[in-house]
């Protein structure tokens, strides 16, 4: 079957929401974070270490599955699931972002057929168009499927988002057209930078379409400001159906989170908690932590004393440093871990927070602690 949203309840004084997501691998609630598997997996992570975290639904990369090590390689396999051997959801992005940010030398050429663009791998001249994505996307089996979108700049005018918007429409519409796998859910996106005008024509022309989804593109962009990412937010959302699932892409910072759920977004993904993991640094609820610093040499007190994830009930500081200054594997895998929980658990208390309408103070308590890093 294709993802199933319902609406169980509407915060008082916010735009939150709590609802539930219906799926081929079980019901999940609402707002919720998904870990990246950019390449069929969580960097450092086995998928029962995914599992453990109270992952539900994790993403995968088109762009680079295309690529390595290609789709029909995972076709023959039996689908994505199978691959990787993850039982829960899947998302799988469309490649456009990747197409506009990792092309070789960032040289490439938009025409109405697509993009054509060198492969970051091996300079390789390859044309992703909206069809080809979503074959790939068919193929690869994902529960959810993102639309071929253009990606512009933060920095774009607003004369160049107009006729980029259009472009993306078309290429929607496209893609729609050729969406073969009736088990794989097709979601639209919304674009438009930080113009309203834009936006509500973005979103009010991408809902027409009537897609199974809709996510809020075109935000977590380098260059962009904060300010401009809620302005996103909050000209999309009022177009958006309410029956639907409304996703917020590339977003992973504990505040933005926050703020968007706040918004009325529904699910979120980022690369970010893994990332900064392979740094050293954490996630804790008086903010962001480095590991590398020597304050840490004999903390023999977990990463952060309100978290019930796997990193936090056996492990401490002290030791995690020893693995991050050594370049221990095992020291990415824990933050990784850590960090991902931490932010699943910042929904689930999102959750809770909506149906006590209550989600403001909680955002006011939150900001409070996380600004205590020193006390």
């Amino acid at each position: 079957m294709k993802v199933k949203y319902s609406l169980l309840h509407q915060e008082e004084k916010t735009n939150a929401r709590y609802g539930i997501i219906e799926t081929n691998y079980g019901t999940y609630e609402t707002p919720m974070f998904m870990p990246v598997g950019t390449r069929a997996t969580v960097k450092g992570l086995t998928p029962e270490q995914v599992k453990e975290t109270k992952a539900g639904i994790c993403l995968a990369n088109t762009y680079h599955l295309w690529l390595r090590p290609g789709e029909n390689i995972i076709d023959h396999a039996g689908g994505l699931h199978r691959f990787m051997n993850y039982d829960g959801p899947i998302l799988t992005d469309s490649g456009g972002f990747q197409v506009f940010s990792l092309a070789k030398n960032k040289k490439k050429d938009i025409t109405e057929e697509g993009v054509q663009f060198k492969s970051h791998i091996d300079g390789q001249k390859l044309l992703l168009t909206p069809e080809k994505s979503i074959e790939i996307q068919n193929k690869l089996d994902s529960d959810i499927a993102m639309s071929f979108d253009e990606c512009p700049p933060a920095s774009a005018t607003h004369e160049y988002l107009k006729n980029s918007i259009e472009r993306t429409l078309r290429w929607a519409r496209r893609g729609k057209q050729v969406h073969k796998n009736p088990n794989q859910s097709l979601f639209g996106i919304v674009q438009g930078g930080p113009y309203k005008d834009l936006r509500k024509y973005s979103a009010i022309e991408t809902v027409k379409m009537d897609f199974d989804g809709y996510s809020i593109g075109g935000v977590a962009n380098d260059g962009e400001s904060k300010e401009d990412m809620y302005k996103a937010i909050d000209y999309s959302i009022p177009y958006l159906p309410k029956d639907k699932i409304r996703y917020l892409m590339g977003v992973g910072d504990p505040l933005d989170i926050i703020e968007g759920v706040i918004r009325g977004v529904d699910i979120f993904d980022c690369v970010l908690p893994t990332r900064i993991a392979r740094h050293g640094q954490a996630f804790t609820r008086r903010g962001k932590i480095n590991l590398h610093n020597a304050k840490f040499i004999k903390d023999l007190t977990p990463v952060d004393l309100e978290c019930d994830c796997y990193t936090c009930r056996n492990y401490t500081k002290s030791y995690i440093r020893h693995l991050i200054t050594t370049e221990e594997m095992l020291g990415g895998t824990l933050l990784s871990i850590h960090n991902i929980r931490f932010l699943i658990k910042l929904t689930e208390e999102l959750r809770e927070s909506i149906k006590n309408n209550n989600i403001l103070e909680y955002r006011q308590k939150f900001i409070e602690q996380y600004n205590k890093q020193d006390a």
